[in-house]
């Protein structure tokens, strides 16, 4: 009998402890779908109980405070980044690498879609966490990223590292875009834009033989209200920075040098801070796509300007663009009225790559694809500008822009 009674104690223990980690990856997913919704300083306790079925004290009783929640469903997040990554080195080249890489992601994200798996949580607001979260999660961050570049191989130099890393970066951002414009697409589409997402990932946009010789594009205009532009650029600094949440109106008040008072003079609230940085960013964007394209020459050429122009800002960081990690800050209809903005642009870049086509100026690519690959890069290039900052800047815009414009295989600019 004691034996059979120890059995039992074994079996309750085992189905114990098999709940708890059930309803603790059940928190960890309400956190992930609070934190991609409303950043990870917006997720309230009460919001996840909801969306789990609980009450707030049982969700305490698996993390204490909402810092711990999280920091865990971003450790979750980094955890199966590198367990994607792990499986993806394991193919014999380069190609193949990034390939399964991608492959991985897409299948992720079609098992979402089939309702087989939640999402993680984005890491925007790694930045924004508290110490000592914050220093563990940006180590976890830094792994992902070695392991990423690792998909290349080892760089036989110094100018090879400066480029897996920037290919690195791009692929990663491309991975994290997808979910802005996947669902456009059939689920039994998922395929054909897997392979035409590789293509443009490999072999890039531009012809066989085409030079790198953008122009610089003069996006100088009026100032409009005195202090309103300086203001914005701060802001945008520190929302790219930090995130929505984390980028505080004292910060920024702050950053200027000037009090609470001065925010409110130029804007009612913090939302409508967001809402204008994101319509200087698009309206940046858009001054690019047009002036290039008033400046004539090949679809290639206007293409390759808008892109250098805009990854010169992005670098600068004097007057850079905000990211759509933002995005997940603002009310729903602000949210969608600021994403279909992103989408118009993204259209625009994909009329310029099919009239390049045409021309025989850009290679044949699925256009609206390649469009959002050019995204991502602008999108993201903000967070690049430590690394631009090592090189020369001419350098640094050829390098970055490579991945996409000539692919992620191409090595002319480590020439």
């Amino acid at each position: 009998m004691p034996a059979m009674q120890d059995g039992t104690d074994a079996t309750k223990t085992e189905q114990g402890t098999r709940r708890f980690r059930q309803k603790r990856d059940a928190i960890l997913a309400a956190a992930a779908d609070a934190i991609n919704e409303q950043s990870a300083k917006g997720m309230t306790f009460a919001d996840v109980a909801r969306r789990v079925g609980l009450n707030t004290t049982s969700v305490t009783y698996y993390f204490k405070r909402k810092e711990d929640l999280a920091a865990a469903a971003f450790e979750y997040t980094l955890d199966r980044l590198m367990e994607m990554l792990t499986t993806a080195l394991a193919e014999p080249t380069p190609q193949a690498r990034v390939a399964r890489y991608v492959a991985l992601n897409m299948n992720r994200l079609a098992r979402i879609e089939r309702g087989e798996e939640t999402a993680f949580a984005v890491l925007s607001d790694l930045r924004a966490m508290e110490e000592p979260a914050r220093s563990t999660l940006m180590a976890g961050w830094q792994k992902v990223f070695r392991a990423t570049r690792a998909l290349w191989g080892p760089a036989p130099s110094r100018a090879h590292t400066d480029l897996y890393g920037a290919r690195a970066h791009v692929l990663l951002e491309n991975t994290f875009w997808l979910p802005l414009w996947l669902p456009r697409y059939e689920p039994d589409q998922y395929d054909r834009v897997e392979a035409r997402l590789f293509d443009v990932l490999a072999h890039g946009i531009a012809v066989a033989g085409a030079d790198w010789s953008p122009a610089p594009i003069d996006l100088s205009g009026p100032e409009g209200e005195p202090g309103r532009a300086a203001f914005l650029f701060a802001a945008t600094r520190l929302i790219n920075q930090l995130g929505y949440r984390g980028a505080s109106v004292q910060r920024i008040a702050a950053e200027l040098n000037v009090t609470k008072g001065s925010f409110y003079h130029h804007l009612d609230a913090k939302d409508d801070l967001v809402i204008a940085c994101y319509r200087r960013s698009f309206d940046t964007i858009t001054a690019a796509q047009s002036r290039a394209d008033a400046a004539g020459g090949s679809q290639w050429h206007r293409l390759s300007s808008a892109t250098a122009t805009l990854l010169d800002l992005q670098f600068a960081e004097r007057s850079p663009l905000l990211r759509t990690t933002a995005l997940s800050g603002l009310p729903h209809d602000v949210r969608d009225a600021m994403v279909e903005r992103s989408n118009r642009i993204a259209r625009r870049y994909a009329g310029t790559i099919m009239d390049g086509i045409a021309e025989g100026s850009i290679r044949a690519v699925d256009a609206l694809i390649a469009a959002q690959t050019l995204m991502a890069i602008q999108n993201a290039a903000f967070d690049m500008r430590k690394w631009a900052s090592t090189m020369p800047r001419e350098r640094a815009i050829a390098m970055y822009a490579s991945t996409i414009l000539y692919g992620l295989f191409d090595d002319r600019m480590a020439g």
